[in-house]
């Protein structure tokens, strides 16, 4: 049984609710054409997103993936400037400029995603390394694939994390394909196990699908590094249900149907329902009204993509630059 409060477990629910509602506008927008390029949705993959992100303070740092939006939407970020950033509307967390593989919401911490494997990580590191500068007590999580667990920043960054001491969290979302390519048919060993050649602690979540243990791995390496322990490597165990990004036709040879069959009815959203059901937290009304709410956020998201305005030509020439550049005089 947690021991969290009610109202947090219930936002947990809520915010993989908006996860998955968010992806699944999204996914169908790009097939009506209202995204230009495509999307790479976290659909099957939101308790890992919202355990790992509820488990940072409110002014912890995180940098993200290709597959993002659930990141900064799982530490709070409002929808609707999400949504416009998707369709590059001068309203988006980037002015537009930033669209779905570039989001980045530093009002809740989250410092950017990229479409380049693994580039996000030594720019999470060294968030780490500020904090620890200035002895603010921030944490940093870098967010990053089965795919990306192989190049050689993640151990770059490892190694420099592990010398400094760095409070930082390298979280694995091993979905088991990068891309089409199945994790075991390119990866020797366990990725967790990888951190003892870094003098780190590594945990492997064997039940992504779970958002308290998920909650529970990562608390325990937020609360290591915020006490000075230094980092701590964190796979996840998890699953996305659609293709690698949305309108991509790859075929169905590379996995098996009822394999993901067999993930789909562990689906985190309806299990953890059901948890807050059986435990007394909230009745199945509740729960139905709970779905309502999320939808009209969703909705309202898109409304306001909408209607939000292009940005002006003028503006794109802007935050190419810092106005201050270090060392000059005010």
């Amino acid at each position: 049984m947690s021991t969290l409060p009610n109202e947090t477990l219930v936002e947990m629910q809520r915010r993989m609710l908006r996860i998955r509602r968010f992806d699944e506008r999204a996914s169908k927008m790009v097939k009506r054409g209202q995204i230009p390029g495509t999307v790479h949705t976290s659909i099957g993959q939101e308790a890992q997103v919202v355990g790992a992100t509820m488990a940072l303070g409110d002014d912890d740092y995180m940098s993200g993936n290709h597959r993002s939006h659930g990141h900064p939407i799982g530490k709070g970020s409002p929808l609707g400037p999400l949504m416009a950033e998707l369709v590059g509307k001068a309203t988006g967390v980037c002015g537009g400029k930033g669209g779905s593989l570039h989001l980045a919401d530093f009002n809740v911490g989250s410092l950017g995603e990229s479409g380049i494997v693994g580039s996000s990580i030594p720019i999470a590191t060294g968030a780490a390394l500020s904090s620890k500068v200035l002895d603010n007590g921030r944490v940093a999580l870098a967010f990053f694939g089965d795919g990306a667990a192989n190049q050689g920043c993640l151990y770059e960054s490892m190694n420099m994390a592990g010398v400094w001491d760095l409070p930082v969290i390298y979280l694995c979302e091993n979905n088991q394909y990068a891309l089409s390519t199945p994790a075991h048919t390119v990866t020797s060993g366990v990725i967790a196990e990888r951190a003892a050649g870094f003098g780190m602690p590594g945990v492997r979540v064997e039940d992504g699908q779970d958002v308290l243990k998920v909650y529970e791995a990562v608390s325990a390496a937020v609360e290591n590094a915020r006490s000075g322990g230094g980092p701590t490597l964190v796979e996840v165990i998890t699953y996305r249900y659609n293709e690698h990004s949305e309108g991509l036709r790859l075929g169905t040879d590379y996995r098996d149907a009822l394999e993901r069959e067999s993930w789909v009815g562990r689906d985190p959203i309806l299990s953890f329902r059901k948890h807050l059901v059986d435990s007394g937290v909230a009745t199945e009304d509740e729960m139905d009204q709970l779905e309502i709410d999320v939808l009209a956020e969703v909705e309202e998201a898109f409304e306001f993509s909408q209607e939000s305005p292009f940005p002006e030509p003028e503006v794109a020439f802007l935050d190419l630059y810092t106005d201050n550049p270090i060392g000059a005089h005010a």
